[in-house]
């Protein structure tokens, strides 16, 4: 078994096609607060944004700082107008009665499923899982992310044996691990006898390990013959400090990055000028969108 990384649960990597829709429920609905938002004028060279070769942006957002709390990243491909969802997202949990109240004021439609929980559906289809209990204020309201498996023995052991996660909690069905049991999102893994089907709008889970922990995981995958999505990479974002990473991908093919915790400690400061530049982006994209659906018009 792989010795423990230092491992802390950073975000969750969203594909949005709606970039105006998607901004409005996480913040007008979710409460998420923007944290950053950066543009990039081709495709990431780890494949953060998918294959595509592109415009694009990343927006982060969350409840709380990223050094503490677990953020949404939100990819948003420029003339990308749709992705195919596949089986492998089970939904994101919070613990935010304050929620549900927003989702019921702002018309957002909300399913309640049982006393304690309710779901609803970010455009794209992604399913978040609310508890309906006091957002707390002292920890973070984010308390899982889940995701479909198609084995859970060789699931368990990927992410325990191979990556040193931690096992908290597991039955016949599901397991829920995560590198330190306070303060961190937790990764649930339900077994489902479907066949995994990621299609386009495939996601990505991201933590934060000590940079020189970086290169002895590489080589640990490596030696094992497991898969390797992108070897040992700098990552440059414009004005800001380069991050080194590597993506792995576990027996179901669920991404997985690892970032270099000093570097991305600096990279992920609090924006505040993060809100009006996405605002002022979104405004631009939609100007395009409707000179573009005139000139079709016209040109018919």
């Amino acid at each position: 078994m792989a010795a423990s990384l230092k491992g802390r649960a950073l975000h969750y990597v969203f594909k949005v096609a709606d970039r105006s829709l998607t901004a409005k429920f996480y913040r007008d609905v979710l409460g998420m607060k923007v944290l950053r938002h950066e543009e990039f004028t081709e495709g990431c060279a780890a494949a953060c944004n998918g294959p595509y070769d592109n415009r694009w942006s990343k927006t982060m957002v969350g409840y709380g700082f990223e050094d503490t709390h677990f953020a949404m990243e939100l990819t948003y491909n420029y003339n990308v107008d749709n992705y195919k969802k596949g089986n492998e997202f089970l939904g994101i949990t919070i613990k935010s009665r304050e929620v549900i109240a927003r989702a019921k004021a702002t018309k957002w439609p909300i399913i309640q499923e049982d006393d304690t929980h309710y779901t609803l559906e970010a455009p794209g289809g992604y399913t978040f899982i609310i508890i309906d209990e006091p957002q707390p204020t002292d920890s973070d309201p984010v308390q899982k992310v889940s995701l479909a498996c198609s084995n859970l023995d060789k699931t368990i052991n990927y992410w325990h044996c191979e990556l040193g996660m931690n096992v908290y909690q597991k039955d016949e069905q599901s397991v829920i691990l995560a590198y330190a049991n306070e303060g961190q999102a937790k990764l649930q893994f339900i077994q489902t006898p479907e066949k995994i089907d990621r299609a386009e709008a495939y996601g990505r889970i991201a933590f934060a390990i000590p940079n020189i922990e970086l290169e002895p995981l590489e080589t640990r995958i490596k030696g094992k013959d497991l898969k390797i999505l992108t070897p040992l990479i700098t990552l440059d974002t414009p004005g800001k400090a380069s991050v080194t990473v590597v993506i792995l991908a576990d027996p179901d093919g669920h991404e997985i990055c690892f970032v270099d915790e000093e570097n991305y400690h600096i990279l992920s400061q609090f924006d505040p000028q993060a809100e009006a530049s996405l605002n002022k982006y979104i405004r631009l994209d939609d100007k395009r969108k409707a000179e573009n659906a005139k000139k079709g018009e016209d040109a018919k």
